[in-house]
């Protein structure tokens, strides 16, 4: 036999409870707009704990314009470097006092511009936004008037707000360590050629080798996904040829999917082939060797998307921040250092 619905509870239970009026009880939960004596505040408050009311989010977010959310659309939240960012961007949002709507595109652009759209029609403060392939829906964003904050670096002539790092100079400077160690022979794993932070990652890689007097070798530029298979894969055809003497690997992911590929093959690191990174985490502390990779100051970044939000008036602003090169084990260095990169 099925149970009766359970009734949700009213203002109006709250008033009967405690002896006074609906007007008097919305005064209470919304701290106004007249005052309210203590006495009959505390009966309120009271009933609202007896009763277990919950306020009507939606109706209280028609009420004042606000729905007390930001939304947030990532590209993958498997990757531990995006994942970091959520994280750090949901603990902002809540000392805010808002909640953070996750969409996880999962490397999709159809989904991605599916989810823009749910969170758009629910009415978000604000949006969050790293696309999957650099190519945002800006447009559709805009035209809702919903203020947005980018993750990374976008089309200069396109009129929005980012946080960034610099990831050309990243990516040449993990490749001029590598050069100060004396290595000459320096491949690239890099994301698919269409990505513009692909193309960012690489002409810091090229950046490097030209100011160094090296080649820039075609055969040792390895294109493949931004996941731990794409640098296993990667790693695999880089040892079918010439192995380079060091690998810059544009993310963390192709770092550890590389490491895989050599390990099988009986390859040491840094010892037969040294490794520098892009987009470091916690992880890269932690496997054998740990590697020596470019690190974005999330906790730092994600406060002040979240600020950004808080103080939007429409005008779009640029925010780049320093990144560092967190020294490991995996080019050579000892563990345990950083490098800090001047902005």
């Amino acid at each position: 036999m099925s149970k009766p619905p359970v009734q949700r509870v009213t203002r109006a239970d709250i008033a009967r409870e405690a002896g006074t009026s609906v007007a008097v009880v919305s005064y209470v939960i919304n701290d106004g707009p007249r005052p309210v004596a203590p006495a009959t505040r505390e009966r309120v408050l009271a009933a609202i704990e007896k009763t277990g009311y919950r306020p009507n989010g939606i109706a209280r977010a028609l009420a004042s314009g606000t729905t007390r959310t930001y939304g947030l659309v990532v590209p993958n939240i498997a990757n531990p470097f995006i994942s970091s960012m959520a994280h750090a961007l949901q603990r902002e949002a809540f000392a805010d006092g808002r909640v953070l709507l996750l969409g996880d595109a999962g490397d999709d652009r159809q989904r991605e511009r599916e989810l823009i759209n749910n969170l758009l029609h629910r009415q978000v403060d604000g949006l969050i936004y790293t696309s999957v392939d650099r190519h945002p829906y800006i447009d559709m964003i805009q035209a809702s008037g919903t203020p947005l904050v980018m993750l990374d670096c976008v089309a200069p002539e396109i009129a929005v707000s980012a946080i960034q790092v610099n990831e050309q100079q990243a990516a040449r400077q993990a490749t001029l360590h590598l050069i100060q160690h004396g290595y000459r022979e320096i491949a690239i794993i890099c994301g698919p050629r269409e990505m513009l932070n692909t193309r960012d990652r690489l002409a810091g890689w090229q950046m490097a080798l030209e100011e160094a007097g090296l080649p820039a070798r075609p055969e040792w530029i390895f294109s493949t996904d931004y996941t731990r298979r794409g640098g296993y894969d990667a790693a695999q055809q880089m040892l079918q040829g010439n192995l380079p003497r060091a690998l810059f690997a544009s993310n963390e992911q192709q770092a550890f999917g590389c490491l895989r590929a050599l390990a099988e093959r009986g390859l040491t690191v840094p010892g037969d082939l040294a490794l520098v990174c892009f987009n470091g985490t916690d992880e890269s502390a932690f496997c054998v060797p740990s590697l020596t990779a470019v690190r974005q100051p999330v906790a730092r970044m994600a406060k002040k998307a979240i600020e950004m939000l808080k103080q939007w008036d429409g005008e779009p602003r640029r925010c780049e921040f320093t990144f560092e090169l967190e020294i490991g084990e995996s080019c050579g260095c000892r563990p345990g250092g950083h490098l800090p990169i001047a902005e």
